[in-house]
């Protein structure tokens, strides 16, 4: 049996990078800054599959369905960074997008031997979480081959669930068992082989995609405002009261007033100010028009 790994391009040594370890420190940056500049022009390549990805995975999720990341390494810490990063930005239950690593919490601070080998454990995991056909299974995997990652999608996909593969390399067998393939093919890193450089950027571009247009399609951003912020800190109190103030117009000192009555919740205070209802008809209100303020605003500026 040939081994494929020496043929990928995430394999694949770079002569232009051969020396630095003989080069001044500002040589090396401006080499890494250089190849990192690639990066965005494969993702633009990319990005005709990635919108089809997002829409099917804002249509499950729309329905019902969980965003489930999957990863080995580096790609699973991008999983679970992406997924953490979502409550707090789009005011999104935890359990509704999860990062999910082989190996577990312990494999994000540390290599865990073995686990990104394990397909029956990506598939078993797929089974403890009850993945069904509501859910989108996002398989994240450099090479494209990630044993963990590839019995994960393969048994989401039996499950019934939407499955992409995120990987950087043409052709792989993630792509073949996704039934949306995302392939970023960035080439070879500065360091050979080091995957977490140029392919780790670009699958945390393709994640901020994903997770981002997502939400945008489900409702939970009004415009460019992270509508959906809940002020739990004087940082994000501050800024919840400057968005409920350029939405609304009203001046500082109301828009906090309204988000105290709010609990924190600004597109609550929005639409108390706005209709001039208290908390709860301002939660009825937004209710009645699937969470949506843009929705709810058009609706009352209407009549």
């Amino acid at each position: 049996m040939v081994d494929p790994l020496p043929e990928m391009s995430t394999e694949q040594s770079d002569p232009r990078f051969s020396q630095i370890d003989r080069l001044p420190t500002e040589q090396i940056a401006r080499l890494m800054n250089a190849a990192d500049a690639a990066v965005p022009v494969a993702v633009a390549v990319a990005i005709p599959a990635i919108s089809a990805a997002i829409d099917a995975i804002a249509n499950q999720m729309a329905a019902g369905g969980r965003l489930l990341y999957v990863g080995a390494g580096t790609s699973g810490r991008l999983a679970v960074l992406d997924a953490s990063e979502c409550p707090p930005t789009f005011g999104t239950d935890p359990s509704l997008v999860q990062g999910i690593i082989a190996g577990g919490p312990d494999a994000l601070t540390r290599s865990v031997e073995g686990a990104e080998d394990d397909a029956d454990a990506g598939a078993a995991t797929m089974a403890e979480l009850e993945v069904g056909p509501l859910d989108s299974v996002v398989g994240i995997s450099a090479s494209g081959r990630a044993p963990f990652v590839l019995g994960a999608v393969t048994e989401a996909g039996r499950r019934g669930a939407l499955t992409v593969g995120l990987s950087c390399n043409s052709d792989s067998p993630l792509s073949a068992a996704s039934a949306h393939a995302i392939e970023v093919v960035v080439g070879a890193e500065v360091v050979t082989g080091s995957t977490r450089l140029k392919a780790g950027t670009a699958q945390k571009l393709v994640l901020n995609m994903i997770s981002t247009i997502s939400m945008v399609r489900l409702g939970r951003t009004y415009g460019n405002r992270m509508i959906e912020v809940s002020a739990m800190n004087s940082k994000l109190a501050d800024r919840a009261a400057r968005m409920v103030g350029d939405i609304t117009g009203a001046d500082l000192d109301t828009a906090r007033k309204a988000l105290d009555e709010a609990g924190g919740q600004a597109k609550v205070a929005v639409v108390m100010i706005q209709h001039g209802l208290d908390a709860g008809g301002a939660r009825a209100r937004l209710e009645e028009h699937g969470e949506r303020l843009g929705d709810a605003l058009e609706k009352v500026n209407g009549t």
